[in-house]
């Protein structure tokens, strides 16, 4: 550009580049001054620009707009220009043709397609008819490129030389798992199709070309050579015989990094465990992206200047390509200057690879578990990311600090550590610029820094469970952090020399603030080593690391566990054995038993003792459980004496035995069958009606409470404990507590009450058996490979550390599988986000082979009758091509449609979110878990499966029809997260021992005993605490209970200690009171916590905040944040979900009084009220969140009539109401009837029709012609709806009309009923599940917010209750006698009456006084 300037001033031509009167001059000038590059600016006032790569964006960007708007004439670009902007010319000049090529270190000829986009710049189609251009070349490459223009050589394929790599990276993802999807996968290349058009080229004969036009022969030779090659480097492995493909830790790192195969070869025979930064980087440079890197002559001089200043010594000869490779790459951490250009495009080449060939390098060794490599690969790759050594100061990272100060601090010779305790002015002083005390401060406490504790918790002997326990400490900057950090977690042995256990760590700015558990397993290996070391290392920031020895000096491993029970070769038991024709015929079509059935038949139904039976889930323990109840059948004198209670985990459980039990055991034995419904009043009748009474732990918990006052508790003579191995779920302390308390009512009675439990394989099953009062001979536990019918497990490790591209990554082999095997299918998913994905994935990939339909296995006529009654639109295309899913948000009918399809044979593909698997009651050949983690949870260990989750999924592998002469072994695949795949081999092929969670939730249930007068006093405690299976544990696993020996003393001072500070937080939450440091008393608080099964710690909390002056949004703030609600998932997506919500609910919900799980909460149940439209996922919480919503509302009322509030208390029954009708106060009641919108309800507003009685007052045609309905079902169905709509007639007596100051005043109220309805069913449109109703009487003073006296009512048909409260304060007071409803709006009643009230008389003595006082009572 220069060389051209100088020309025009030599022969006096620039006013043809810039004339001097025109405007382009002026601009040019102007806009000389905003220009940054000085050369540049030097040349734009002579009408000439430059445009290369080196030029700020700036720069660019005023270059290209001041061409195309014409004011610049000549335009001298490097070859950027051709490819990145798009600025048409009337000539194009391409002076030379050779560019340095990085990759070939070396000078080339320009590509014709580069040549072809510079030459097509030239031509304004605004103002040129034809473009000029022009090449300047070589004499040698002219004839080249006049052919170029002329001939139009066509471009050849070199898809050949990565075809190995491709081939690799396509194994890795899934698409290609055989030669036969490789060589269909070829076929779509562009390498195929100039094979079969110029094949002699690609060195296919005429011959081959006719035996075989497609090329499959030519197509699966490539494959198999690129195979082999593979399998050579060990990226595959290749089964020659069947040729399957299987990829392999390497293969993914390769695809995952973009190396090709014989870099990683190289690679992997040159790490070894203890090398070290030399060596590392003399690895790196023998990759093969750098072996046409070439020293030359010009070069020597400068590498030799450099290779005496990098810090990491060169061994090699500054000869040897690969020292140059070293040098060029320390120079860039260095920040050293290069002279040459050559030189500085070859260190552009290397940094280009540079970064994804270290992180390769770091995941090579990561994968052999070697320690000191992997820190070593792990800070270089940062070091190169960062340029900057590990010596240098972590300050260096932030851009902004000045360079004198960086190098002032490195002299100092501080630990990194020590300046976090420095304060500003220190720091200033350190520098010797105070000024820039307070940014260096703000600097340091931004640098990630995470605290780290951790408890130990053995499982077994060989397997120790460890909690960390990960706090941020330090301050969120958007610029230096973006939205997430990367920490990777390790667990060293004690000598530091492998690794045991590594996973990634994901920190997200929303959550900077909270304590983050990270839970896992690793193995310890005899003789216990005396420690083992965690490090938490950033993977984005050098230095920035926290590190943990866990000292294994104290640590006490359980006692190995007894073996597992024996299965024994019998013979199958008969149908007959029963000698007993009515209970034959219960089991028509069953010839015999299965081998666990039959061994322990004669246990269960030949005697009477306490039995245990552990085995697979699939092995038919209810069927075993049906023994127990035919012995206690037997034994009752009839079977009105008869009495049983099965206990199952899930209410799902519980529904699907009730439906099973009510066709077989009551349709042919005449037995009455029930489950419970949470309600105490119904469940007490039920509970005296019944022979087999159903039940989920929480609600036999709640009735077997006050079993001293309930004789149809103490009248139980079998309890069937299924469920077993969830003790140590979340639903476990519930399972140790009714099953401890039977035991205790049975010694207490003195009474034969039998004992049966019933679970899957667990390690110490003779601790449980000893805790249920069961005989050694008594306990059954199977191996978990002895199930009925063989099940063959395989476990496959998935990468990627982002959830949904790892979910999506399993989708392709899960189709492959399920295609190879032919066989019905259920697949597992996390979401139902997740099962629709899957779905259309799966019937894309069918599509795409012409077999859309290949799934379906019966005719699309047969399906019609059914997917008329199914309202999801994917869902029916996915059923009518066999593939078919569920998830919580599907209606019972559409669940059970799909099912009864499924079980037919009709679909052959079910895919079924994790949360449905309790309640499945279809099995097939094949199971496939893809995924065993439910989100992308801040807290890991949540997000997970619960491996009693994971071993029920098992179990749905299980053909009923299993013949092991003729079938194969049913197959379940589990595709889990890489790093948890070792853990859930050793946990699905060996049973894990059942430890206790009691001491977490023992507050609750402490309480309660207090409550009902089990426990009087801490001793009581302490004994009671004696009969739980957390007491067996103690000694069993100390250190998992945090004990630090097994010494009676030992246990002793940790049970009173356990007890002490259990009842201290009862005490300060106000629920119990202790007097003489020993005598427990229950308070009202203890109670409402009892009655309504709520957690004293959100009892607590409505009784704090809750104010006499609270409202409706106050009530729905304290309600959200209360602890029933910990269930409720919160995970990174939840913001995203909340945030629209927010803006269309009713009630503004405050960030200070809310946290995420909160705010969550309060959006549902608004939500619900707005009846406002979420995901199917979101739906199932929030129907939860409905339901438990109920009980809180009606504890409150409690805990505020206690307070004797009036308004907050109607405030609270009122929000019951809206909760049940899912609407809001300002709604019309009409509202609440089937069929009514709001237009609706708004036309009978008009014609002043305001609520459910008023329309039924209506004459028959008036209120058809007010509603214009479209059928007579419509106006049915509102009709019957009013006419069940509670309507009850009160009467009142107030006992008197004046009284005295605190004289007992009684209002007697009789009710009576006049409506159909059915109390024990509420109708309600968006109410989730059955709900029965509750009033209330109140009698109450509105000027003085003042309650008086309340009574909770369970209205039937007719009713007299009494209130009774103390007078007043002297005067005239106007009371009010409420009858409120929690379930309908518009039911309420409400009746004034006068009370007046005179000052109390202190006449007379005081034994006559007394005498009037027992009159009156």
């Amino acid at each position: 550009a220069k060389f051209l300037r100088e020309k025009a001033i030599a022969e006096d031509i620039m006013n043809r580049l810039v004339p001097d009167t025109s405007a382009s001059k002026e601009i040019l000038n102007s806009e000389v001054a905003s220009c940054k590059n000085h050369d540049l600016s030097d040349l734009l006032a002579y009408g000439i620009g430059v445009h290369h790569a080196g030029l700020a964006r700036a720069d660019r960007t005023l270059v290209e707009d001041l061409f195309s708007d014409g004011h610049l004439q000549v335009l001298v670009s490097t070859a950027t220009l051709a490819w990145g902007v798009n600025l048409p010319a009337h000539t194009v000049v391409i002076k030379g043709t050779e560019v340095y090529n990085p990759t070939a270190a070396k000078w080339e000829e320009l590509s014709q397609l580069d040549v072809m986009q510079m030459l097509g710049r030239a031509g304004r189609p605004q103002f040129d008819k034809q473009g000029v251009g022009i090449i300047i070349t070589s004499y040698n490459e002219l004839q080249y490129y006049l052919s170029l223009f002329n001939q139009q050589l066509p471009i050849e394929s070199q898809f050949v030389k990565q075809l190995a790599d491709s081939l690799n990276a396509e194994i890795v993802s899934g698409m290609v798992q055989s030669v036969t999807d490789a060589v269909a996968w070829l076929g779509y290349t562009y390498l195929f199709v100039r094979m079969l058009r110029n094949p002699i080229l690609y060195s296919i004969s005429v011959d081959q070309l006719e035996k075989d036009p497609l090329l499959h022969q030519h197509r699966g030779n490539l494959i198999h050579s690129a195979a082999l090659l593979l399998e050579k480097h060990g990226l595959v492995k290749y089964d020659r015989r069947n040729g399957s493909f299987q990829t392999t830790d390497l293969g993914k790192i390769a695809s995952t990094y973009y190396i090709s195969s014989t870099t990683l070869s190289t690679y992997n025979r040159n790490l070894k465990p203890n090398l070290g930064e030399i060596e590392l980087c003399n690895t790196f440079c023998l990759s093969e992206e750098f072996k046409n890197i070439v020293v030359r002559e010009e070069d020597k001089l400068e590498l030799a200047k450099l290779m005496e200043r990098v810090p990491i010594p060169v061994k090699e000869n500054i000869e040897d390509p690969t020292a140059k490779t070293n040098v060029l790459l320390q120079a860039y951490i260095s920040r050293l200057c290069l002279d040459g250009f050559v030189l500085s495009a070859d260190m552009s080449f290397i940094i280009q690879n540079a970064g994804r060939l270290m992180r390769c390098l770091f995941e090579i060794v990561l994968r052999h578990g070697w320690a000191q490599a992997t820190y070593k690969a792990l800070n270089l790759s940062k070091m190169v990311s960062r340029r900057m050594w590990l010596n240098q100061t972590p300050l260096r990272q932030f851009d902004g600090i000045p360079a004198d100060i960086l190098m002032r601090l490195e002299k100092k010779d501080i630990p990194w550590e020590r300046f976090y305790d420095l304060t500003p002015q220190e720091l200033g002083e350190l520098v010797r610029v105070p000024r820039m005390g307070k940014a260096l401060h703000k600097l340091v406490h931004h640098f990630p820094r995470l605290e780290i504790s951790a408890q130990l918790l053995p499982l077994t002997r060989s397997m120790i469970k460890i909690d960390l326990t990960l706090t941020p400490d330090f301050a969120w900057d958007d610029s230096s952090h973006g939205f997430v950090e990367s920490f990777w977690i390790f667990v060293e042995d004690s000598d530091s020399e492998m690794i045991l256990h590594s996973e990634t760590f994901l920190l997200r700015k929303q959550m900077i603030d909270v304590e983050h558990c990270v839970s896992f397993t690793v193995l310890v290996h005899d003789p216990i080593p005396p420690q083992y070391f965690v490090r938490v290392v950033s993977d984005r920031w050098l230095g920035s690391e926290s590190s943990l020895a866990i000292s294994f000096r104290h640590l006490h491993v359980p006692e190995k566990c007894a073996p597992p029970t024996e299965l024994l070769d019998l013979q199958p038991l008969p149908v007959t054995a029963f000698r007993n024709d009515t209970i034959q015929s219960v089991y028509e079509g069953v010839s015999s038993f299965n081998p666990i059935q039959t061994q322990v038949f004669s246990q269960l139904y030949s005697s009477n003792d306490n039995v245990v039976v552990c085995a697979p889930v699939g092995s038919g323990l209810d069927t075993c459980a049906e023994f127990a109840i035919y012995q206690a059948m037997q034994q009752g004198d009839s079977n009105a004496a008869f009495k049983c209670v099965y206990v199952a985990p899930y209410q799902s459980v519980v529904q699907q035995q009730l439906e099973q039990w009510q066709k077989t055991l009551q349709s042919k034995l005449g037995l009455k069958i029930m489950a419970l419904s949470g309600e105490t009043a119904l469940d007490l009748k039920i509970i005296e009606g019944c022979n087999i009474i159903l039940s989920t732990p929480s609600h036999w918990d709640m009735v077997s409470r006050r079993w001293r006052h309930r004789k149809s508790i103490q009248g139980v003579s079998l309890f069937i404990m299924d469920g077993l191995h969830l003790i140590s779920s979340p639903i476990g302390p519930c399972i140790e507590i009714i099953t401890s308390r039977m035991r205790y009512i049975s010694k207490q009675l003195d009474k034969p009450m039998r004992l049966v439990g019933l679970g899957g394989p667990i390690a110490n099953a003779r601790d449980v058996g000893e805790w249920m009062g069961a005989s050694q001979h008594s306990v059954f536990n199977f191996h978990p490979s002895a199930r009925p019918v063989p099940l063959q497990v395989q476990i496959q490790g998935f990468d990627s550390p982002f959830y949904e591209s790892r979910i999506q990554s399993m989708v392709r082999p899960a189709y492959s599988t399920i295609v190879q095997r032919d066989v019905q299918t259920i697949v597992f998913v996390p979401s139902w986000k997740a099962a629709r994905m899957a779905t259309l994935d799966m019937l894309s990939y069918a599509a795409a082979e012409d077999k859309d339909k290949r799934f379906l296995k019966c005719s699309e006529e047969d399906l019609v009758d059914y997917l008329q009654h199914i309202s999801d639109k994917a869902l029916m295309h996915g059923i009518s091509c066999g593939v078919a899913y569920l998830h919580d948000g599907l209606s019972q009918q559409t669940q059970s449609i799909v099912q009864q399809l499924f079980r037919a044979g009709a679909i052959q593909v079910l895919i079924v979110t994790s949360s449905l698997v309790w309640s499945l009651s279809v099995s097939a050949d094949l199971v496939i878990l893809m995924g065993t983690d439910r989100s992308q949870h801040h807290i890991a260990s949540q997000s997970e499966y619960p491996l009693a989750d994971i071993q029920q999924m098992l179990s749905k592998a299980n053909n009923s029809s299993y013949d092991s002469n003729t079938d194969s072994p049913c197959t379940a695949i589990v595709m889990c997260h890489a790093p948890r795949k070792a853990q859930l081999v050793k946990f699905l092929q060996e049973p894990l021992p059942l430890e206790s969670y009691l001491d977490h939730f023992l507050h609750d249930h402490m309480c309660a005993e207090t409550v009902v007068k089990m426990i009087e006093n801490k001793q009581d405690a302490v004994d009671y605490m004696t009969w739980t299976m957390y007491y067996r544990r103690l000694s069993q696993n100390p250190n998992y209970y945090n004990l630090q020996g097994t010494s009676h003393r030992h246990v002793s001072d940790h049970l009173s200690e356990l007890i002490e500070s259990t009842v201290s937080d009862l005490e300060n939450a106000k629920c119990i009171a202790v007097e003489d440091d020993l005598d427990m008393l229950p308070l009202n608080l203890g109670m409402i916590s009892t009655h309504y099964y709520l957690n004293y710690t959100t009892i607590e909390l409505f009784s704090s905040s809750i104010t006499a002056k609270t409202k409706l949004k106050g009530l729905l703030q304290i309600l959200s944040n209360s602890s029933e609600y910990e269930s409720i998932s919160v995970g990174p997506e939840t913001e995203d979900f909340v945030r629209p919500l927010l803006r269309r609910v009713a009630l503004p919900v405050e960030d200070r009084l809310h946290n995420l799980q909160a705010k969550k909460v309060n959006v549902l149940l608004q939500a619900h009220c707005n009846q406002l439209h979420i995901s199917p996922e979101h739906r199932q919480e929030q129907n939860e969140v409905v339901r438990k919503s109920i009980r809180l509302l009606h504890a409150m009322v409690d805990i505020v009539s206690s307070s004797g509030w009036l308004q907050p208390a109607l405030e609270a029954m009122e929000f019951c109401q809206l909760i049940s009708q899912g609407m809001w106060a300002k709604d019309s009641w009409l509202m609440q009837l089937p069929h009514f919108t709001k237009e609706l309800a708004d036309k009978c507003a008009e014609q002043d029709v305001s609520g459910v009685f008023d329309l039924l007052d209506m004459e028959d045609q008036e209120r058809e012609s007010l509603l214009s309905l479209d059928s007579p079902k419509k106006m049915e169905d509102i009709v019957n709806y009013a006419e069940s709509f509670p309507d009850v007639e009160l009467n009142y007596e107030v006992s008197c009309e004046e009284s005295e100051s605190e004289d007992p005043v009684q209002v007697r109220v009789v009710l009576e009923r006049k409506s159909v309805g059915n109390p024990h069913n509420v109708r309600s449109k968006f109410f989730p599940g059955q709900k029965s109703e509750v009033w209330w009487l109140i009698v109450g003073d509105s000027k003085t917010n003042e309650l008086l006296a309340i009574k909770r009512v369970n209205l039937l048909q007719k009713s007299k209750s009494a209130l009774e409260f103390a007078a007043p304060a002297p005067g005239k007071h106007e009371l009010t006698l409420y009858f409120m409803c929690d379930s309908y709006l518009g039911a309420d009643q409400e009746y004034n009456f006068n009370l007046n009230v005179t000052q109390r008389s202190d006449d007379g003595d005081g034994d006559g006084g007394a005498d009037a006082v027992q009159m009156e009572e």
